[in-house]
């Protein structure tokens, strides 16, 4: 956008976005107006400031004097301590591979899932981020009779969970997945994949990154590839994948809600498709210890269990805070042909379109564990770049929010 000359305003939100980021990194960079959004139900606020020809001088000078002390205090922040990379491998994840029998999926290659009942995903909701998305905070069910918003989290949980019946009995939206395991074994920080147990056809390497912050003593650097038998230690081990959308018809729906005039359905019918979506990556990843995988097949965790993360195993996603890198979601869709079996696509950028969609991999190893790799030194970037077959300002691009 500044290279083409763009002045118009830029709003960033999302996930892995944060004030901070954007203070430091983004906004900088740009002469336009940059504005971070912490949710979909503030930009409709934020766009009425920056088209009032009254209100957005003072609004956007506001916005880039709050970026300075932003900017200001992070860089009177003490800087996190990091360690060679090669000391940071000689610190790895402490697992004894000898004896352990790695668990054996129920089928090699990738199973499609589509048109997928919704009502079976309700169970799995997670209400929490839903109350966030109208600027409601606070914990669900408490939230419900919270003092101050209760009566507001009552009114938009009643709304939602009347459209999601509506949603439900008249098939607004459609669920799609895939679902795939294969052979496996680590080699340093990459996983690679192998067609068949003969492990001699290679179908794709997982490049991850390793924490090299300094830890105390008997606190790893992790790295995912630590939860992978090392292809030394002769074990055959195995690793999953999975995407999930429940965003088909979505866009369709918000743009008729739209041109109704009615914006409160069509975020509405937004924020469901993504509950939806977050609760088929749950149920599927549960369908997958039971019974895909089967290395937990007597779980009986209660919902509120699950969404504490209380299984055993994980599914870190591509562009989260385990494995940060999103050009890792290229060869994960490749492998399990998401596009074809589950009609998601790509960006050029990585994003997943439908964006009620999500996508990872599967870990089973009991000491598998979610972790933040944090920040990188130079010596690991350009290791990266090395693996990845980069050129090192490629690498720093993608790699800029860990640098």
């Amino acid at each position: 956008m500044q290279r083409r000359g763009f002045t118009i305003p830029l709003m960033i939100g999302g996930a892995t976005t944060s004030r901070t980021h954007t203070a430091v990194k983004v906004e900088p960079n740009y002469h336009g107006p940059v504005v971070w959004v912490p949710d979909a139900s503030r930009a409709v606020g934020v766009c009425s400031n920056l088209l009032s020809d009254e209100l957005k001088p003072n609004y956007v000078q506001s916005v880039r004097d709050d970026y300075v002390k932003v900017r200001e205090q992070h860089a009177n922040k003490k800087g996190v301590k990091l360690v060679p990379l090669p000391t940071a491998r000689a610190n790895k994840s402490k697992i004894e591979w000898h004896g352990y029998v790695p668990p054996k999926p129920a089928f090699i290659g990738v199973k499609q899932l589509k048109n997928y009942p919704l009502e079976e995903l309700v169970p799995f909701i997670d209400w929490g981020p839903f109350f966030q998305t109208w600027d409601l905070w606070g914990k669900y069910p408490q939230i419900l009779d919270d003092a101050t918003v209760g009566a507001a989290a009552r009114e938009v949980f009643d709304n939602g969970r009347k459209m999601l019946d509506q949603i439900i009995k008249g098939r607004w939206l459609s669920a799609n997945a895939v679902v795939g395991f294969w052979p496996a074994n680590s080699v340093g920080d990459d996983i690679e994949v192998y067609a068949d147990e003969s492990r001699s056809d290679k179908l794709a390497t997982f490049h991850h990154l390793r924490q090299q912050n300094e830890k105390p003593a008997d606190n790893p650097n992790q790295c995912l590839a630590d939860f992978i038998a090392p292809r030394d230690s002769g074990l055959h081990d195995y690793l999953g994948a999975f995407a999930v959308t429940a965003g088909i018809g979505c866009e369709e729906r918000a743009k008729a809600f739209e041109a109704a005039n009615d914006d409160y359905s069509a975020i509405m019918i937004k924020a469901l498709a993504d509950r939806l979506a977050e609760a088929f990556a749950e149920h599927l990843h549960w369908k997958t210890r039971r019974e895909y995988w089967g290395y937990a097949k007597d779980e009986a965790l209660s919902a509120e269990a699950m969404i504490a993360e209380k299984y055993v195993g994980i599914r870190p996603a591509p562009g989260y805070p385990a494995c940060p890198e999103h050009s890792e979601k290229g060869p994960l869709f490749s492998l399990l042909q998401a596009t074809d079996k589950a009609g998601i696509v790509l960006t050029d950028s990585y994003a997943m379109w439908p964006t009620a969609a999500v996508s990872g991999f599967y870990f089973a190893h009991p000491q598998a564990q979610y972790f933040a790799v944090g920040k990188i030194d130079r010596d690991q970037l350009q290791d990266y770049a090395r693996r990845k077959d980069w050129d090192v300002p490629t690498a720093e691009r993608w790699l800029a929010p860990n640098t």
